[in-house]
């Protein structure tokens, strides 16, 4: 991360003066940082970052400008883009420092893989009473999440998926199982082969555990589309560009559990990701085939396009064998909930209503944005089919998030609590703590869930 945090300010750092949005709030500034406000006649609005020069032409200090929500200490990312390079330090912060601190580290991300951008080195000292260690846990998992989504396919694919949990489980000590190719099929994991078989990279499922048998089971299970041209039912030229993000799921997956291992939760954490690409040969899946699942339902194909709850559907089935305590499944899975919310406020589903309160005061205490959208049990008819079970699509389209989700519910019938969440994975206009790209979303509101449901403290 180009922002390095630091428990105590080193010795020659420059101060970073944090105000209310309050016309003329001045309190706390140098004589030199107050006669320069005034000189510029700086607008004190969110975000806005003002630096102060000393006698000789160099900067001194700064001033960044914050409201009193919690949503509006995420505008210090600002600080991640406009300090010049050296070490800092918080003179002065507002409430919700913690989530300050953590906008300044996730503003300053880039992704520098393929030689753009080359970072600078900002190092950032954290205000008193916040927890460095915590505020690097969460932000190395959104940048992780972010990472994997900005890596294009050609090399992010299945293989190198299964290589990311690989080197994650080794990291942090948890066991990695992966069945792939035919022995899905030998397995009993019908859908994920049938999706992914297309591909020059066999199909997958990456299988990641980690703590205590005997702790209380949270199961994660992340849609791993490295690509999806929508199969036979092809996707138009537009809608690919971004199709390298519908492993967006199991990114998120991915940085979560870095964050869950990280903290060391008392739970016993299993990974699922089915990693495939949705591709195109002649023997590619086709709209009307009919296939098996793992919990023997059978499903007709009325849409290749609709692939991510077929190879979830397989994980999650797995999963709910386990009964855990908690399943959490995470896709960027339907047009339809970004119509529905548009691409920065992602959707959850769950028919546990103390979770669902948990989740909304999780995420307005986090400032990461969630909504709950309901599990209307009567739109489930729409997905009838003469010949099976069930169709992965509707006829009609409407509803299509909430008749996304009714799909996977048919897979999970033991868990004790199960939650859903429709994700885009990316951000398409750029914020203070969010360039344009790959995106971690809802990870840091669940991580508050769990921390609270599991932590070792309650």
């Amino acid at each position: 991360m180009p922002v390095e945090l630091f428990a105590q300010p080193k010795a020659g750092s420059r101060p970073v003066y944090c105000i209310g949005e309050s016309e003329g709030d001045s309190a706390g500034l140098s004589d030199r940082a107050r006669a320069w406000m005034m000189a510029t006649d700086y607008k004190a609005k969110a975000g806005a970052v003002l630096l102060v020069p000393d006698a000789d032409g160099d900067v001194e200090s700064a001033i960044i400008a914050l409201g009193a929500e919690p949503e509006d200490a995420l505008y210090a990312g600002e600080l991640g883009k406009a300090l010049p390079e050296g070490d800092w330090h918080f003179e002065s912060m507002p409430d919700h420092a913690d989530l300050g601190t953590l906008g300044a580290v996730l503003g300053g991300y880039a992704f520098t893989a393929y030689g753009k951008k080359p970072s600078r080195r900002i190092g950032l000292a954290c205000p008193a009473g916040t927890d460095r260690d915590e505020i690097k846990r969460i932000a190395q998992g959104c940048a992780l999440a972010r990472d994997l989504i900005n890596t294009p396919t050609n090399d992010m694919g299945p293989e190198a998926l299964e290589r990311v949990v690989r080197q994650l489980g080794e990291k942090y000590g948890a066991a990695v199982q992966v069945i792939t190719g035919d022995a899905l099929l030998d397995r009993n994991f019908p859908m994920i082969h049938a999706v992914g078989r297309a591909s020059a990279e066999a199909p997958r499922l990456l299988d990641l555990t980690w703590g205590e048998e005997d702790a209380p089971k949270v199961t994660l299970v992340g849609k791993g589309v490295c690509f999806d041209t929508g199969g036979l039912d092809i996707k138009p030229a537009a809608s690919m560009l971004l199709m390298k993000k519908d492993m967006g799921g199991a990114a998120n997956v991915i940085g979560f559990a870095s964050m869950i291992m990280a903290a060391k939760l008392p739970v016993r954490l299993r990974v699922l990701i089915p990693a495939v690409e949705n591709s195109i040969s002649a023997n590619a899946f086709r709209p009307s085939d009919i296939l098996p699942s793992r919990k023997g339902i059978t499903v007709e194909i009325g849409n290749t396009d609709a692939e991510g709850r077929l190879v979830l559907a397989d994980a999650l089935a797995l999963a709910d064998e386990e009964e855990p305590q908690m399943l959490i499944d995470m896709a960027t899975l339907t047009g339809a909930a970004r119509v529905a919310l548009g691409p920065e406020l992602p959707p959850f589903f769950t028919d546990d209503e103390a979770l669902a309160a948990d989740l909304a005061d999780a995420s307005a205490r986090t400032a990461d944005p969630l909504w709950r959208l309901p599990l209307y049990a009567p739109y489930a008819e729409r997905l009838s089919s003469k010949v099976a079970d069930t169709n992965n699509v509707t006829t009609d389209g409407f509803a299509g998030a909430i008749t996304a989700a009714l799909f996977l519910q048919k897979f999970v019938e033991r868990t004790e609590s199960w939650a859903h969440f429709d994700i885009y994975g990316w951000t398409r206009f750029a914020k203070p703590w969010a360039p344009v790209g790959g995106e971690a979303m809802g990870i840091r509101a669940i991580d508050r869930v769990l921390r609270q449901r599991f932590g070792a403290n309650g």
